[in-house]
């Protein structure tokens, strides 16, 4: 994909954010269309002459394309996936408020943004969008493919729709399909939205205290009781107000109000729940999970009770090169960007 008039690469030289223009219709596996994509991406490290070293980073819900900051301990100079020895690439996922094309795109069709009109993607769609920037990047070689939680669903369907170009698979706290639990976690999140006055109202503020209030139901489930019980217990007996874990909770979800978007967080929920590698395959979710022979590293966190050992376990079962490390953490789901000492020496091991 060498044609300048289907590709364009420009750079933001203060934040060295990348940005693929892609000059051709992109069709959803719902049927629509989007006219023109837009890729935000990062890169680290220099790509190898042999073209071997490339080290493709997929991020989770509410993460952006600079993997460096969100999973530090891993990614960087000073950690396991270093920038010396690798080329790293991480693309910001349609649908998203980060750069690529979602919610808050103007509509080539229309001049505005498309707020609630933007059209339903899933998480196929989106290892179609990074396969078209990893073919821009003229990268025909995957060393190792990477992710947790929403980062795995994208590793597990792109290990299915490109198995050459891939030579080994991480995957941590995820699944090969959203699970009844995340979709009911999901429905209660997006209700939250809905109930917000506000929502749908065509501006990018939108949804702001429904948001916050999905944040909190999210945070229930990314660490578990006893990481609350232990941090946000009050000393004080006497209370009958202004609670430390209620405080938490508020702080989180204003957290995430100042660096997110409503819209993006309801449309990449409903992403997660049409999760399901085995969908118009012809093959049931065991029989999917045979036919991807990659070697592959899973980890499971014991404490995590949003996407629990349960799925990795099962994953294990089923994939035939696969190997399974279950580690202990007091921060449940979020273990798998905070855990990164216990990550490094399984992760190493395997590499």
């Amino acid at each position: 994909m060498s044609s300048d008039e289907l590709v364009v690469i420009l750079c933001d030289m203060q934040s060295q954010i990348q940005y693929l223009k892609y000059k051709q219709p992109f069709v959803l596996e719902c049927g629509e269309v989007l006219p023109s994509l837009t890729i935000a991406y990062h890169t680290y490290g220099t790509l190898n002459a042999a073209g071997t070293n490339v080290v493709w980073v997929c991020h989770a819900l509410t993460a952006n394309a600079d993997a460096r900051d969100w999973w530090k301990g891993l990614i960087g100079n000073d950690a396991l996936i270093k920038e010396q020895d690798y080329f790293i690439v991480c693309a910001n996922i349609i649908g998203s408020c980060y750069g690529s094309t979602g919610p808050l795109t103007d509509n080539p069709n229309t001049g505005v943004p498309y707020f609630s009109n933007f059209p339903t993607v899933t998480i196929r769609d989106m290892v179609k969008a990074h396969v078209i920037l990893r073919e821009a990047l003229g990268i025909k070689s995957i060393a190792l493919l990477m992710g947790g939680s929403m980062g795995g669903y994208q590793v597990l369907e792109w290990a299915l729709l490109e198995p050459a170009v891939i030579q080994k698979l991480f995957l941590i706290a995820t699944s090969p399909s959203e699970s009844a639990w995340g979709v009911a976690i999901h429905t209660a999140q997006r209700l939250a939205i809905e109930a917000d006055a506000t929502w749908k109202n065509m501006d990018a503020n939108a949804g702001n205290a429904g948001l916050k209030a999905a944040r909190a139901i999210g945070m229930l489930t990314y660490r578990n009781y006893q990481i609350f019980k232990e941090a946000q217990t009050d000393p004080d007996s006497e209370k009958i107000d202004s609670y430390k874990a209620a405080s938490y909770i508020n702080y989180q979800g204003d957290k995430l109000v100042q660096r997110f978007n409503a819209y993006t967080y309801w449309l990449l929920t409903k992403s997660m729940d049409s999760h399901n590698i085995s969908r118009g395959r012809g093959m049931d979710l065991m029989q999917t999970l045979k036919s991807i022979t990659i070697p592959t590293l899973i980890i499971g966190i014991k404490s995590d009770i949003l996407c629990p050992l349960e799925e990795q376990r099962f994953m294990a079962a089923h994939l035939p090169s696969a190997a399974l490390v279950e580690i202990d953490s007091n921060y449940g789901h979020d273990g798998f960007i905070i855990e990164t000492k216990q990550i490094t020496s399984h992760l190493a091991a395997f590499l």
